[in-house]
């Protein structure tokens, strides 16, 4: 990955560092490269079931690193409907490629509309993961 943290155009972020991308009327969710940059080498991932009801902001799953651990927070409000069963196996997935192969789960959305408007652009979460290494 770049050294500059890389930030997807076209996604939505989260302040905990998750990503989402609308496909087809599902929400992929995933970490960003600021977080797994944070965590370094990943070793688990844990996300809740699929047929989990969550709402925006609540915590879904956990990622553990050599370093840290760090819950995982569901950007949207809805239903986990798939979940990335490649990370249970290779974790390292997240940190190889953090906005492709290593996304997370997947959420069927109950308020995608309300939910966007809490969530960042690419450009606002530039800005907000410059100001926190100010």
């Amino acid at each position: 990955m770049s050294e500059g943290k890389k930030v997807v155009d076209g996604l939505y972020y989260s302040k905990d560092h998750e990503w989402a991308r609308i496909e087809d009327g599902v929400v992929v969710v995933g970490i960003t490269d600021h977080a797994q940059h944070a965590l370094h080498e990943i070793t688990y991932v844990e996300i809740s079931e699929v047929g989990t009801v969550v709402n925006a902001g609540e915590e879904c799953g956990l990622v553990e690193s050599m370093k840290a651990s760090s819950d995982i927070f569901s950007p949207v409000s809805g239903e986990i409907i798939e979940v990335n069963t490649e990370l249970e196996d290779a974790p390292e997935i997240v940190n190889e490629d953090p906005y492709g192969r290593g996304w997370m789960f997947k959420i069927r959305p109950s308020k995608l509309e309300e939910d966007l408007k809490s969530l960042m652009t690419s450009e606002e979460y530039s800005k907000y993961i410059a100001e926190l290494q100010e």
